[in-house]
């Protein structure tokens, strides 16, 4: 009996994010006949770490996010992972422009737009390390238009509320990119998804949660969905598994009983945000600026006063406050970590714990913070805050990556790409910079997995991804002109 397309997709995909809908908006733009299905537990697209509300929504472009640059043991400053997020971000810009000149987003400005980014620091050793930090970013192509000052009017200039009503012979520093941007992920994801929705050959099923999955004969996956508002069951057969289910991945992998999961475990990390709606202050502050973190503290928890446009409204945004669940997912189980340990990955856990007191401890304590020492942090930032005009809100899940390395367990704050030895199934683990590099993900998802039709794609991907086959880190005049292209079509 000859199966359908319907029951038979080429490609199958996991979870309906960010991830899952740039990488269905890549490899359909390559082979528009490749038949499509997503799965997602929930009723609808980017309802988890890509919503709005539950994504730091920055753009990370590492002009401001101090984790991606640390001091040497010599004192010098290494700006290689921010040269690597940075160019990384140029590859979703790319993506996104070629998206918006074929139709795909009619209007750019409905989920990315211009917004300064911005670096904060107090303390003669924290400015050391920004004066530091300008001077071997400032140097390279890719950071040239960086601007840095000491001079608390400048800062007053760059982000007034900021520097009302604080303490006068204060030591600080700022630096500021006027390029950076505001990215809406949860209005980008829906935009994709209805685009997708309707092209011939793909399948959209919400309230669907894949329960298994298997390897069938020839290769091919067998993958297992339930219904969850009718609790009916059904089963395809997938050429190719997309796993882009954020903290459900590992699960799902671990059903599948993948070889190269073996080992990976997770670290849950869930956060808080003050948010304020008052337009006066949201009109009064128009940038993202970003902090140093606390010592032991995760790197998604680097503090930040954020400017926001969700659903087309301004908002300001400070935190987050990290916490710890055993969630894996903002809809999940709190049984969701203990279910996650395995014989092959509970020393890896056990390591990571001993490892990372001080991570451990930062967790505790932000979990027992009161109310009053979240608003005392925020006036760290911001000195003339008043307490009603703050509210709560509860960010997504992070779910870091633990794997073994050298024998023993190691926690990885980045993005990772997990693919099956035969090219059949890719997975995307771990968090920041997350969404931002969605494009760049997908992009290693085709490049490590359709290898073999790479030759007759090369084109197409040189005219969706102009830089491909290029280094951006290298390349000055490339890179200046993709920045100079794509910031027009996408009018930032």
């Amino acid at each position: 009996m000859t199966l359908s397309p319907e029951e038979r997709p080429d490609i199958v995909l996991i979870g309906a994010g960010v991830m899952s809908a740039s990488f269905a908006a890549l490899i359909r733009s390559l082979d528009p006949s490749l038949t499509l299905s997503v799965y997602e537990t929930l009723d609808s697209c980017a309802r988890e770490s890509s919503e709005a509300w539950n994504n730091a929504g920055t753009g990370h472009a590492a002009y401001c996010e101090l984790n991606y640059t640390t001091r040497r043991k010599d004192g010098s400053i290494d700006i290689a992972k921010a040269l690597d997020v940075n160019t990384e971000f140029d590859l979703s810009r790319q993506l996104w422009a070629h998206l918006v000149e074929k139709n795909w987003i009619e209007d750019p400005s409905a989920f990315i737009r211009n917004c300064p980014h911005m670096s904060f620091v107090r303390g003669e050793e924290n400015v050391a390390f920004l004066r530091a930090r300008y001077e071997a970013m400032v140097k390279h192509h890719c950071f040239d238009t960086m601007s840095y000052t000491e001079d608390p009017a400048k800062i007053a200039e760059w982000a007034p509320l900021m520097m009302g009503r604080r303490a006068s012979g204060e030591k600080l520093a700022a630096t500021r990119v006027t390029e950076g941007t505001d990215v809406d992920f949860g209005t980008l994801t829906r935009l994709l998804f209805a685009k997708l929705k309707q092209k011939q050959g793909v399948a959209l099923h919400y309230c669907h949660k894949v329960t298994a999955l298997s390897r069938e004969p020839g290769g091919r996956w067998r993958v297992t969905t339930v219904n969850t508002s009718t609790g009916e069951t059904k089963s395809v057969s997938a050429g190719f598994v997309f796993v882009g289910a954020g903290g459900a991945a590992l699960d799902l992998l671990k059903r599948a009983d993948l070889p190269e999961a073996h080992g990976y475990a997770g670290f849950p990390v869930s956060g808080l945000f003050l948010h304020a709606d008052n337009l006066d202050l949201c009109q009064r502050h128009t940038a993202k600026v970003y902090g140093k973190a606390a010592v032991g503290s995760p790197p998604m928890s680097v503090p930040h006063l954020d400017t926001r446009v969700i659903g087309g409204r301004p908002y300001l945004l400070f935190g987050p406050y990290a916490g710890f669940t055993t969630k894996f997912l903002k809809s999940g189980k709190w049984t969701d970590l203990p279910r996650s340990i395995t014989r092959d990955n509970i020393k890896a856990m056990f390591d990571v714990m001993a490892d990372n007191r001080d991570l451990v401890r930062y967790l505790v304590g932000q979990v027992m913070q009161k109310q009053s020492a979240r608003f005392a942090a925020l006036q760290e930032f911001y000195p003339a805050a008043r307490e009603h005009d703050w509210n709560v809100a509860v960010a997504g899940q992070r779910v870091q990556i633990i794997k073994t390395e050298k024998g023993r367990g190691t926690l990885k704050f980045g993005t990772e790409v997990l693919c099956a030895q035969d090219h059949s199934l890719a997975a995307v683990l771990g968090a920041s910079p997350g969404a931002s590099i969605a494009a760049s993900v997908a992009l290693q998802v085709v490049t490590k997995n359709f290898a073999h039709r790479l030759p007759e794609w090369r084109e197409k991907l040189k005219t969706i991804i102009p830089s491909y086959g290029l280094d951006l880190r290298q390349d000055a005049d490339a890179c200046r002109a993709i920045r100079e292209k794509t910031g027009k079509v996408l009018s930032i």
